[in-house]
C-alpha cells in the first residue's frame, strides 16, 4: 500500500499536502443544533515535500510512523459569532462544522453561532504552515467581523494537543509560561465563562476555567473573540512558540520565550512599543500570580475589573498578597496610571 492510501484526508501531490473539503457528511456545510456538529478530523498529516520546508530544529516536532508525517503539536479554534454570513455557510477545509450557541448571540437567546475548526497542525513558519493559513483566508467571510459580526459575548477558545500527553500533562507543562496569555486577554479574567481555576492547577476539571482540562487537550477559554484572519494567524503563531518552548526549551530563561514572542505581539498591537512593553511586564506579574496564587497591585485590578465602570473591589480578597488592600486608594491610582496604555 502506497502513501496515497494512508493520507486519507489530505492528498499528497508534487507540491505537498493539499487541504480540501471532506464531503463525508452534509452536516459540515450547514448550521446544526448545539453539540450536534459533525466530528472533527485530524488534519495534521503531511507529505515529504512539506517536511523538507522545515528547519532542522523544527523537525523534532514532527514524527514519522513509517507511512506518513504528522505534527506533534495540534491546535483547534472555536470562532464564536453573533451571526454568520448567510451566503457563506458551506463546507470549508478548515471547519468541521457550524452550530448554534445562544451564549454568543447579540443578546442571550438572540442568535449566536460558532464555527469549529478541525484539529490542525501547530507549526512554525514553513510552506506547510502557509497552507494552514490559506485555509483561514478561504474562510474569511466566516472569520472576519466585516461579514460575520461578533461582540464581547463571544469568545475565541483554543484547543492545544501534544502527542503522547493528556490534558493534565499539558496544563502542567504550559502553566509556568501562560502569563502572556493572561496579559493579552486580561479583560476576560472575570468573565464567568472562563474565570475558574485561575492558577491553572492540575486535576481541576471545571468547564468554565481559564484553561479547561480535557482528556487529550487543553482548552484555553480565556481568549477573546476572533474578529479577523490576521488575528487568528497571530494567535496560532503565539501558541506555537509557547508550546515549542515548553516542550523543547523549558530549561532556558523565560526571557528567551518573550524575545521570540515579541514580534508576534508587536503585530497584534499595531507595533505600539509602549503597549507591548506593558503587556510583557504584565505577563511577568501574571506568571508570578499563577505560581503563588497571590494578587497584588499589578494583577488584582484585572480580576476585579478596576478598568471598567463596574469594578468589584474586594471580590478576590481571599487571594490578596500579605499587606495588599484594594480599598487603599493609592493602589487603585497606581493601577490606573501604570496601565494607562492598555486599560
Amino acid at each position: 500500500m502506497n502513501l496515497l492510501n494512508y493520507l486519507q484526508d489530505e492528498q499528497p501531490t508534487s507540491t505537498g499536502v493539499e487541504f480540501e473539503v471532506l464531503n463525508d457528511t452534509s452536516d459540515r456545510g450547514r448550521i446544526v443544533g448545539y453539540g450536534c456538529k459533525a466530528p472533527t478530523k485530524f488534519r495534521n498529516k503531511a507529505h515529504q515535500v512539506d517536511i523538507n520546508g522545515l528547519k532542522s530544529e523544527d523537525r523534532r516536532n514532527v514524527h514519522f510512523d513509517g507511512y506518513e508525517h504528522s505534527s506533534n503539536f495540534t491546535i483547534g479554534f472555536e470562532i464564536e459569532k453573533n451571526r454568520l454570513h448567510r451566503s457563506s455557510i458551506r463546507e470549508y477545509p478548515v471547519f468541521c462544522g457550524f452550530e448554534e450557541d445562544s451564549s454568543c448571540g447579540f443578546e442571550y437567546g438572540q442568535g449566536g453561532y460558532e464555527a469549529v475548526t478541525h484539529i490542525l497542525p501547530l507549526l512554525p513558519k514553513s510552506q506547510w504552515r502557509t497552507k494552514v493559513f490559506n485555509m483561514f483566508v478561504e474562510a474569511k467571510k466566516i472569520i472576519e467581523d466585516e461579514y460575520s459580526p461578533s461582540n464581547t459575548r463571544c469568545g475565541g477558545h483554543m484547543h492545544i494537543g501534544i502527542k503522547g500527553m493528556s490534558g493534565n500533562d499539558i496544563i502542567k507543562l504550559l502553566r509556568p509560561y501562560s502569563g502572556i496569555v493572561y496579559a493579552i486577554f486580561r479583560k476576560r479574567l472575570n468573565n464567568r465563562y472562563c474565570d475558574l481555576n485561575p492558577q491553572m492547577l492540575e486535576r481541576e476539571y471545571d468547564k468554565y476555567s481559564v484553561a479547561r482540562i480535557n482528556p487529550n487537550t487543553l482548552e484555553f477559554r480565556l481568549p477573546s473573540r476572533i474578529s479577523s484572519v490576521k488575528q487568528v494567524m497571530r494567535r496560532y503563531e503565539l501558541m506555537y512558540e509557547l508550546v515549542n518552548f515548553a516542550v523543547n526549551d523549558s530549561g532556558k530563561s523565560i526571557s528567551v520565550l518573550h524575545r521570540r514572542l515579541r514580534p508576534i505581539v508587536m503585530s497584534m498591537y499595531e507595533r505600539d512599543t509602549a503597549k507591548v512593553d506593558e503587556i510583557f511586564e504584565l505577563a511577568g506579574h501574571f506568571n508570578k500570580y499563577i505560581k503563588t496564587g497571590k494578587l497584588n497591585k499589578y494583577t488584582c485590578g484585572w480580576f476585579e475589573k478596576w478598568w471598567s465602570y463596574s469594578p468589584s473591589f474586594g471580590a478576590h480578597s481571599h487571594r490578596y498578597a500579605r499587606g495588599f488592600d484594594s480599598d487603599n486608594l493609592s493602589n487603585r491610582e497606581f493601577f490606573a496610571s501604570h496601565y494607562a496604555n492598555i486599560i
